[in-house]
């Protein structure tokens, strides 16, 4: 008789690993929200996660958590701004300074850049 091994089984993934979306904003901009709570109202863009499609966005979408005391923070209610769905906002067109749809376009070096449809201006990578 062959004595019993206990193996760990393989771990079988149902999703595929989420592939990295190419997002219209970067940390930065200056968005506009178009739908929602918050519809209207500018902000800037503090983070972007590619991988869920998700931004945050200074001072918009605020959450709050309650928080137990540590030894090196304080108890209480704390005000955050959680991430929203790129989707939800437009950048701000640098030259009319309204919300515009965004294009991409090669430059002579090969890097692309971003291009306001409205005035066809070029926006430029805050990093």
């Amino acid at each position: 008789m062959k004595p019993l091994v206990h193996r760990k089984a393989a771990r079988v993934r149902t999703q595929a690993a989420p592939e990295r979306l190419k997002l219209h904003v970067t940390k930065g901009d200056t968005v506009q929200v178009i739908s929602g709570e918050e519809k209207g109202k500018r902000g800037t863009v503090l983070r972007v996660f590619p991988k869920t499609g998700r931004i945050v966005v200074d001072g918009l979408n605020l959450a709050k958590r309650h928080r137990r005391a540590t030894q090196t923070t304080e108890a209480g209610i704390h005000t955050f701004p959680a991430p929203m769905h790129h989707s939800k906002v437009m950048l701000i067109d640098p030259k009319t300074d309204t919300p515009t749809r965004v294009r991409r376009r090669k430059d002579a070096d090969g890097t692309l850049e971003r291009i306001a449809v409205k005035s066809g201006v070029a926006i430029p990578r805050n990093r």
